[in-house]
């Protein structure tokens, strides 16, 4: 398949976990009535984001955490619907949590999690502890890659997710600037690939959740206070062709260099002395 329906969420985070998760499954299943594939929430939609719902972690109720989670799981395999959702993951003490992303199949199981490897100066210093890898999986032969917040300010990254062949790049944010969407619009351009951008609602002043085309224009974007944008990503659709056909294939036979090697002047002064007119 090269089309799937996506939902990507913007939700109120509360620092009760319990709301949180049920306002997780109220959205699945809005969502679901819109026969969406993979529904997208905002960075720590479960327990609550450092900084903002949570100032220590002695406030979190962790064993709800994981409660919340397995529901969430559970209704994804009822659904049939993947599911990622931003949350702290706990480490064994003495260690600060992750700041992630879990992975869960329509089967009801978590496949895997992106754990945030560029954390900002406060979150790596008071909250959390970091990841190093990158995370894709694949949903009816698309492919997605994760990504966190402030790792916009690292087009490394971005460039990385291209070389693995992700198709869109789930990025799930708490942002404190309108220059992050920007940002994001740019990305998306230069690497010929969708991204789902999913804030909270205590973020709208600054932007919207919403999908972003692999020409960096916006597809669609949540309104009026809206929780759910939902959107189509279609590889066949005309508007992507020249993105995803033809630059996407076109900038990765650039990066590899051989075409320009090949075509290489030497011996030319007027080539090599570069104070001439």
């Amino acid at each position: 398949m090269t089309q799937l329906r996506i939902a990507i969420a913007q939700p109120a985070i509360t620092a009760d976990v319990r709301a949180n998760g049920r306002t997780v499954r109220r959205l699945m299943r809005e969502a679901a009535a819109s026969r969406v594939r993979l529904i997208q929430f905002p960075e720590g939609m479960v327990s609550g984001y450092a900084k903002e719902q949570v100032q220590d972690w002695s406030e979190v109720d962790w064993p709800a955490v994981r409660v919340e989670v397995e529901a969430v799981a559970a209704l994804a395999a009822d659904l049939c619907m993947w599911v990622v959702v931003g949350s702290a993951h706990r480490l064994s003490e003495p260690n600060r949590p992750h700041n992630s992303m879990y992975v869960i199949s329509d089967e009801g199981r978590i496949v895997d999690r992106y754990d945030k490897r560029f954390c900002s100066n406060t979150e790596i210093t008071r909250f959390y502890s970091p990841g190093f890898h990158p995370t894709t999986f694949d949903i009816d032969g698309l492919r997605f890659g994760c990504i966190l917040c402030v790792e916009i300010n690292f087009p490394e990254l971005f460039a990385e997710y291209e070389k693995l062949g992700v198709d869109c790049l789930l990025l799930s944010a708490y942002p404190v600037d309108s220059m992050f969407e920007t940002k994001a619009r740019a990305h998306a351009s230069i690497n010929n690939y969708w991204i789902g951008l999913s804030v909270p609602a205590q973020t709208v002043h600054s932007m919207t959740s919403e999908l972003i085309h692999p020409n960096g224009a916006p597809i669609a974007q949540a309104t009026g206070g809206a929780e759910l944008v939902i959107a189509d990503i279609d590889r066949d659709h005309p508007d992507a062709h020249v993105a995803v056909n033809l630059a996407r294939p076109w900038r990765t036979l650039a990066r590899q260099g051989e075409i320009y090697r090949t075509r290489r002047v030497l011996g030319d002064p007027r080539s090599s002395d570069r104070a001439a007119l």
